[in-house]
């Protein structure tokens, strides 16, 4: 072929490869070569084909050939490199570098643009792959060509940067060789020659990446100066250079000039330079200078951290005795240490060991033998032994270190290491003289060392007193020993301790304590010692500054002596906020250290932080229980903040361990405080108590130091106090030494002049001590002044009241006379002058304006004043004066009282509240008797009784229980006062407390019969009477009505009521005919007819009674009273036209007011109950409380009568109940019961609310009534229903065996009760057994219940309820014991009997029927259930007939359920739930009915609709919603209606029914 030909196939060739026609392609090229085998061009034609067609060998082969033949063509090289960069084959990306680098070299002369490409890629496969000396190369290769093009600098320099940066960062990984550094340096040189300006920012940037570089080349040392020389020079404030150099010199351990000029350099350029402080820190140390180095190598380190640069200061801190702060800094050194520096590792391992073992401790000898343990050939070194022997000896192993002394002394005779630790050994063990040796031949071995000659005058010193004093000895060691090591700080404080202590050299002492210190800041001994002779020598200030720096350094919770001392300091010179700060700061070191908590609880109490400080001492007598003295601050603290009672305990734990007389004064004060307070509240007997006390213990007090005068005024303050009790009271027992009687007996009884005596002689004892002190002279005048207020003074002669008063008068003109700037001495003067005896009204004017003189804002003498211008009739003066006083002080009740005393007099309607105003600020005896007559009249007038001042003085601001509270204190005060008496006996009467206003009128009329009073004596009579006759005791009443004249009519009604209480009914009849002819008013009249027709009723004569009755009703004026009690009878008599008719008139009369309200509520609704109305009972009550929403007993009615009659809405009538405890505390009692009995038919027990429950709510009834047995019946019933919840639940019950005792209670309240109540107990009485019955047999506790059951038998034989009782619990034990056998039918018939004993036992029928329907006697049930039902028809009980009808339905249910033929059942079911509803609504008779529907037609819409309705309703009883949830999921279930049971899921997962959850699963289970 030819060369047309070889043309012609490779444009063929060249065409099919350009459509892609590989194969062909291939085909024109073999031709070709089949021709011509060397065609470059027809192999590179071969390449692409075969790249193309995924034969990359075969193109690998082509373009090879292809390059073999034609080298320095691009063609072959271009495709080969496309090829390898397509193929990703090892190989080939092995060879692709080798392409793209012959292709730079083909491209540098003939493409620059795809030169700098291929330069580019390969230079990305070089630093993929880390070559980076190829990467140099190349990089260099593109500058060469930049620069052969003629680039410009700017370029050029920015290429030379990229290759800084880039063979930087590849220095920074592996270690290079030193081609790449020399590419570096080369990269570095030239651009840096390239920059400009110089210098500039750019350039030094450059300069300092050339430093950085440089100095990770060791051996470029002399470059890296050069470079960092350079760079100074242009930038001279730069640290970065010098920071290299000082590091290349720290590693190299250069300390030359040169190096310490560097040093300094750097720390002027950069203080702060954490290398410069290193580098002089190691400098200081190589020449000795421990403290500068400390300094330095502290402030380096904590710039940067460096095992070097720890071991250093570890090596300072040694060497200046610092060994745990040296230890620590090891320990830091050790962390820092590289695993390959094995040497640095073992020096710093050496030095903790000889720190932690010079630092003493246990602790520190613990880590020390850890160390020991960590040093590689430890045992070997001799000197390690040592140290771990001392390790042992601080450990308290004395034998183990003698052993290791021994060897070590065996094996190194002249190891002097071992001699002292055997010398140590023997001090341990108390063999001093065999220490002494050891200690000599150490010094005599190293006679340079100090430390040795430190052991030596240490040993001397503790040896005593005799080789103290020895100079040759302790003295002269101890100084060889500072000569030989200035740096031992130890030998300084002993040296400190020597001229201290025996020479008495003060001021050396304080030099050698000082240098210590210095020494050793971690020597608290020394830094103290050294404060403390500077303070004993005046000189504050040292003693300060040395507090000062070492609080500067100290760290939280440390430098607790400096602290310490420092607020002792402040509290010396009362700067107590500091004190305070600094002494906290001191127990953070030492929180354990008592005295420290005494200091800090001093500074408190002087900065009057009186809490603070008592929570101080509190805390140092918890540390040490035997420190009197916090004891009694502590007290003392209580006794300033007003705690008495505190106070004194605190002081008798003090006087119980010894006689301190600062405890007993303060015990004395503190008991006289609470008897002047408890006197404020006339509670006279307790302070009597407390005075006594006090004098008890202010005598003993006295016979240790009798010659205080403080002691013997507070013994006169005490006997004084005596006269403001009653005189009754003060029976005061007495010392017999301070009485003045016998001194042999112990003590003396004194009444109230014998004890003030007592005070005036005490007073007189302090005035001989201290004659000069006016208060002594004012209390003694005092004293005086109490003596002549005494109603019958001891002696006539001596102590007349005019003579005291004079005696007092001059004991308050003496004190005057010292002080007359006192304004209570100008006051008690006037008092004085004024008082009966001496009126010397002038004086005492002028008192009173002295005393105001001297202390305008004096409220006391403003009231004196006031009281005096009263007492001379100047109404308008005293009025300004006691104005003044009250605008002074608002709650000084005297000059309130003066105000009151002013309105009384004028006649003003203030006088009630101004009254009542003083018993709000105080008890104070002319205020209370005021009230108390004014609340009294009030109450007497029965007119005013709507009016607005009564309701706002009497009702409103509640007087009557105020007035009676403050009159009750007023008689215990004063109790020869009848009036007091008369009107306290009237408000206790109004509180409806019964034996206390008889106590009160019997003591009014004692006083009276010692009077000549008749008219006065016949009123407490009459009130007596009433008072008796109230309380019960009639006969009583009729004797006291008897003793009267009988001519009033309150007296005769009186004794007409009380002679019927007491059973006397025709003696009653005829004192009412008596009053019926003293009567002045057809009211009163009517009354009387009222009485004398209630009185015929008892007698039987029924008609008389209604004569009598509607005799009073055809009176002018007639009274409801009378109609209440003619409906009343009808109601009796069941006869419901009568109290209907009854009623009617009464309504006539229009709204009803008082008690008639309640009364005529309560008739009607027993009417509409004996009418058969039950459920208008509820809501007629209900009108009554809407009308009267004001009125409690209408609500205490309400929530009675729900239960009963309504039992539905028992929520609503725990709610009244609630009402009517709010709004009247006396009614409030009983409703409480009535919600408590609301809460049991509600079924609300614990397991529903823990807080509002049954259980709680009598609970708290009990507690209001304790007397009253319906409250602990409720109480048993309550038990009941908790234990019966528990049962229902599963858990046993909290509250069993309370039934027998609950009875008990019961049965010994029921004979309290009155006469006339007694049949209503007795019923309850009996309903408390079947209770008590009931809940052991609930509890299986049948024995017990039997047996309860014979004992009340054999009490009452033909107790039929009881007999019942029996007959339950015998047939319940009969069923148990035979395994629910049948009963013979004579068992049933013994239980018919019974049962017919007491036939209006509805509970009694209702538990047969249940014996007749577990025998299978369906039929006899049903006649026992309508044998009950008509016997509650019969006698009203709403209650009963619902709860009869249900268990008829739930009876009949059972066989119906059966699937028993026939439709008895089922027509029995429907009649008895259809009688419920009717009675009113019932969620069980729904459900009831809702069954039938499922048993008779489960798959009916009805049946649905009926359970939906049970189960989507709310406020139902539980029980009744998850039966009918049950059985609605089985209805759905049959129905398979899946949308309507996930609705219900839904309802029983919010109501957390869990039960029908799982009810629901197995359903789903079994239908599966």
């Amino acid at each position: 072929m030819s060369s047309k030909e070889v043309k012609a196939a490779l444009k063929s060739a060249r065409d099919a490869i350009k459509n892609k026609e590989f194969k062909e392609a291939l085909k024109h090229c073999k031709a070709v070569l089949k021709l011509e085998k060397s065609n470059y061009n027809a192999w590179v034609f071969i390449g692409l084909a075969a790249s193309e067609l995924d034969q990359p060998d075969q193109s690998q082969t082509a373009y090879k050939k292809a390059v073999e033949l034609e080298p320095e063509q691009l063609l072959a090289w271009q495709g080969l490199a496309n090829l390898y960069v397509k193929t990703d084959q090892w190989d080939f990306q092995v060879e692709l570098p080798n392409v793209y680098q012959k292709l730079v070299e083909l491209y540098a002369s003939s493409d620059k643009n795809k030169c700098y490409e291929t330069i580019s890629k390969l230079s990305d496969i070089y630093q993929s792959d880390k070559e980076y000396a190829k990467l140099a190369k190349v990089k260099l290769q593109l500058i060469q060509v930049k620069e052969e093009e003629g680039v410009d600098k700017k370029e050029l320099l920015q290429l030379w940067q990229q290759l800084t940066k880039l063979l930087s960062d590849c220095l920074n990984g592996e270690e290079q060789d030193n081609e790449i550094q020399q590419h570096i340096i080369t990269a570095f040189e030239k651009a840096m020659v390239l920059m400009d300006p110089v210098p500039g920012e750019e350039h030094k940037k450059m300069s300092a990446d050339y430093v950085k570089c440089l100095s990770k080349m060791p051996q470029e040392e002399t470059k890296m100066k050069e470079a960092c020389e350079s760079m100074l020079s242009l930038y001279p404030n730069q640290s970065y250079p010098l920071e290299v150099l000082c590091s290349h010199y720290l590693k190299a351990g250069v300390q030359d000039e040169g190096a310490v000029s560097c040093f300094s350099r750097l720390l002027d350029v950069a203080p702060n330079s954490g290398i410069g402080h290193l580098g002089l820190g190691t400098k200081a140390l190589q020449e000795g200078r421990f403290k500068d180095a400390i300094r330095d190598l502290s402030q380096g380190l904590k710039k940067m951290s460096s095992s070097t640069g720890w071991c250093s200061l570890a090596e300072a801190q040694f060497k200046m005795q610092r060994y745990s702060d040296s230890a620590m800094s090891c320990t830091q050194g050790l962390t820092l240490c590289v695993s390959g520096d094995n040497e640095l590792r073992v020096k710093l391992l050496k030095l903790k060991l000889e720190n932690l073992v010079r630092s003493g401790g246990e602790g520190a000898a613990d880590q020390a033998l850890e160390t020991f343990s960590q040093i590689p050939d430890a045992e070997k070194d001799p000197v390690l032994v040592a140290l771990r022997g001392h390790a042992y000896l601080y450990k308290g192993q004395v034998d183990e270190a003698l052993k290791v002394s021994s060897e070590l002394v065996a094996s190194h005779p002249n190891l002097t290491q071992a001699l002292v630790l055997r010398g140590q050994a023997h001090l341990a063990q108390g063999k001093l003289q065999l220490a002494e040796e050891s200690f000599l031949k150490a010094a005599s071995q190293s006679p340079d060392c100090g430390e040795y000659y430190f052991l030596l005058g240490r040993l001397y010193w503790d040896m005593g007193e005799e080789t103290r004093k020895d100079r040759s000895k302790t003295h002269t060691h101890l100084l060889k020993a500072a000569k030989l090591d200035p740096n031992l700080g130890c030998v300084f404080r002993y040296l400190g301790h020597y001229y201290r202590e025996v020479a008495k050299d003060p001021a050396r002492a304080r030099g050698c304590y000082k240098k210590a210190f210095e020494m050793d800041q971690d020597d608290a001994e020394s830094g103290a010692a050294s404060v403390d002779l500077s303070m004993e020598q005046d000189d504050m200030y040292t003693a300060l500054a040395i507090l000062q720096s070492v609080i500067e350094k100290a760290t939280p919770g440390s430098a607790k002596w400096a602290w310490m001392r420092r607020g002792l300091y402040y509290l010396k010179v009362g700067e107590y906020q500091k004190a305070v700060s600094d002494l906290q700061a001191a127990l953070r070191a030492d929180p354990e250290d008592w005295v420290c908590w005494e200091c800090l609880g001093e500074a408190y109490l002087n900065r009057r932080s009186f809490t603070a400080a008592l929570k101080a001492f509190g805390k140092a007598h918890q540390l040490q229980p035997a420190s009197i003295y916090s004891v009694y601050q502590a007290a003392a603290i209580k006794q300033t903040l007003g705690k008495f009672r505190e106070a004194v305990a605190e002081y008798l734990q003090i006087t119980a361990q010894q006689d301190y007389v600062p405890a007993l004064k303060g015990l004395g004060e503190c008991q006289l405080s609470l008897a002047k307070i408890v006197m404020e509240d006339c509670r006279d007997g307790g302070a009597i108590d407390l005075i006594q006390q006090a004098i008890q213990n202010l005598f003993r007090a006295v016979e240790l130091r009798p010659d205080l005068s403080c002691l013997w005024k507070l013994l006169g303050d005490a006997c004084t106090a005596v006269s403001t009790v009653s005189p009754n009271r003060a029976q005061v027992l007495m010392p017999g030494p301070l009485a003045g009687l016998d001194p042999n007996t112990q003590s003396h009884t004194l009444n109230q002049a014998q004890t003030l005596k007592v005070g005036e002689r005490c007073y007189a004892r302090a005035l001989k001590l201290m004659s000069e002190v006016p208060s002594l002279w004012y209390d003694l005048g005092l004293n005086y002044y109490r003596q002549s207020s005494l109603t019958c003074p001891s002696d006539e002669d001596q102590n007349s009241s005019s003579l005291l008063l004079e005696k007092a008068k001059q004991c308050l003109k003496k004190a005057i006379m010292m002080d007359s700037g006192n304004h209570n001495y100008w006051n008690a003067l006037g008092v004085i002058s004024m008082s009966k005896g001496l009126e010397n009204f002038a004086l005492a004017q002028h008192c009173f304006i002295k005393s105001i003189q001297v202390e305008p804002n004096n409220v006391v003498a403003w009231t004196n004043l006031g009281t005096l211008y009263l007492k001379q009739n100047n109404i308008e003066l005293a009025h300004e004066a006691f104005k003044i006083a009250q605008s002074l002080e608002p709650l000084y009740v005297n000059c309130w009282i003066g105000q009151a005393l002013i309105a009384e007099r004028v006649g003003s309607f203030d006088t009630m509240d101004l009254f009542r105003h003083t018993t709000e600020l105080s008890t104070h005896m002319e205020g209370v008797k005021g009230y108390a007559y004014w609340v009294c009249s009030t109450l007497l007038d029965k007119s005013n009784r709507d009016s607005t001042l009564y309701r706002y003085n009497i009702v409103q601001m509640n007087a009557v229980s105020a007035a009676q509270v403050a009159l009750s204190k007023y008689t215990e005060r004063i109790q020869s006062d009848p009036d007091a008496f008369i009107m306290l006996g009237y408000l206790n009467e109004h509180l409806q407390l019964k034996r206390q206003a008889v106590q009160a009128y019997k003591r009014a009329v004692e006083l009276l019969q010692s009077m000549s009073s008749e008219e006065a004596l016949a009123f407490a009579l009459g009130s007596y009477g009433r008072a008796l006759c109230t309380s019960g005791q009639s006969e009583e009443a009729v004797r006291v009505y008897s003793s009267t004249p009988l001519q009033e009519l309150s007296d005769l009604a009186g004794l007409a009521l009380s002679s019927c209480r007491a059973g006397l009914i025709p003696e009653s009849i005829s004192a009412y005919e008596r009053a019926l002819a003293v009567a002045s008013s057809e009211k009163e009249k009517a009354y009387i007819l009222t009485a004398l027709a209630l009185l015929q009723h008892r007698l039987g004569n029924l008609d008389s009674a209604k004569t009598l009755l509607f005799k009073c009703s055809m009176l002018k004026e007639p009274i409801p009273e009378s109609l209440l009690c003619l409906c009343a009878l009808g109601l009796v008599q069941s006869d419901a036209t009568l109290s209907a008719a009854a009623l009617t008139e009464l309504l006539k009369q229009g709204p009803a007011s008082g008690s008639v309200i309640e009364q005529r509520c309560l008739l009607t609704c027993a009417l509409l109950a004996l009418q058969g109305n039950y459920s208008a009972v509820q809501r007629e009550a209900s009108r009554a409380v809407h009308s009267n929403p004001g009125n409690p007993s209408l609500w205490a009615l309400l929530s009675r009568l729900v239960p009963q009659y309504y039992p539905r809405k028992a929520n609503g009538g725990a709610m009244a109940g609630h009402v009517a405890c709010l709004s009247s505390m006396t009614l409030g009692k009983r409703a409480l019961l009535y919600s408590g009995v609301n809460q049991l038919a509600n079924g609300k027990h614990s397991g529903e609310d823990k807080h509002k429950n049954a259980l709680k709510t009598m609970q708290r009834a009990v507690m209001l009534c304790p007397d009253d047995p319906a409250t602990w019946a409720g109480l048993m019933a309550a038990c009941h229903t908790e234990n019966t919840s528990c049962y229902l639940s599963g858990s046993a019950p909290c509250r069993r065996g309370l039934e027998q005792t609950l009875m008990s209670v019961v049965s010994e309240k029921v004979h309290n009760v009155e006469e006339i109540e007694r049949p209503l107990a007795q019923t309850l009485e009996g309903w408390v057994l079947q209770q008590a019955v009931t809940g052991l047999m609930l509890g299986g506790q049948l024995e017990q219940a039997e047996a309860l059951c014979t004992q009340v038998l054999s009490v009452s034989p033909e107790h039929p309820a009881v007999m019942l009782s029996l007959r339950q619990v015998q047939c319940q034990r009969l069923l148990l014991a035979g395994g629910g056998t049948v009963l013979p039918d004579s068992v049933l018939e013994q239980l018919n009997n019974t049962v017919m004993m007491n036939p209006t036992n509805l509970g009694g029928w209702h538990w047969l029927a249940e014996v007749y329907r577990s025998q299978g006697l369906l039929l006899q049930a049903v006649m026992a259930y309508r044998q009950s039902l008509q016997i509650s028809s019969q006698l009203g009980l709403h209650s009963s007939q619902v709860s009869t009808l249900l268990r008829l339905a739930l009876l009949a249910l059972g066989p119906s359920m059966a699937g028993v033929p026939g439709n008895d059942w089922t027509n029995m079911i429907v009649e008895a739930t259809t009688e419920v509803l009717k009675l009113g609504s019932s969620s069980v008779a729904l459900l009831f009915q809702a069954l039938l529907h499922f048993v008779t037609k489960m798959a009916a819409r009805e049946t649905r609709r009926l359970l939906e309705r049970l189960v989507y309703t709310q406020d139902l009883p539980v029980t009744v919603v998850q039966v009918a949830s049950w059985y609605l999921l089985r209805h759905l279930h049959s129905k398979n209606d899946q949308e309507l049971m996930n609705v219900l899921l839904q309802h029983a997962k919010k109501n957390r029914d869990q039960r029908l959850l799982d009810f629901h699963s197995l359903l789903s289970s079994s239908s599966a």
